[in-house]
C-alpha cells in the first residue's frame, strides 16, 4: 500500500466531512485493497470488497465526490471492511 492510498482513505474520515475526495484516487486505493469496481452507463460505481458492497454516484463534471451523504456511506463502508485510518 502506498502512502497516497493511505492518505485518501484518511481523507474520507476527515472532520468536517471532506467534499473534495478525488474519485480516481479513491478507486485506485480501494482496488489496491482488493476491491472490484464496476461503473455503469448511468455513472454509478458498484464497489465490492470482502463481503460488503456499496453503490456511489460518480461526479459528472470533475473528479471529486462531493455529496456529503454518499461520503458518509463511503465512511461506513470503509469501517465495515476494516479500512479505517488507524488500521491502514
Amino acid at each position: 500500500m502506498s502512502h497516497k492510498h493511505k492518505a485518501i482513505i484518511q481523507k474520507a474520515f476527515a472532520h468536517p466531512i471532506a467534499t473534495n475526495i478525488d474519485w480516481k484516487k479513491m478507486a485506485a486505493a480501494l482496488e489496491s485493497f482488493g476491491a472490484e469496481i464496476e461503473v455503469s452507463n448511468a455513472n454509478r460505481a458498484h464497489v465490492k470488497l470482502r463481503d460488503a458492497e456499496i453503490t456511489l454516484g460518480l461526479p459528472h463534471h470533475g473528479h471529486e465526490l462531493a455529496n456529503r451523504d454518499e461520503i458518509t456511506q463511503l465512511r461506513r463502508f470503509l469501517e465495515e471492511v476494516g479500512l479505517t485510518p488507524d488500521k491502514v
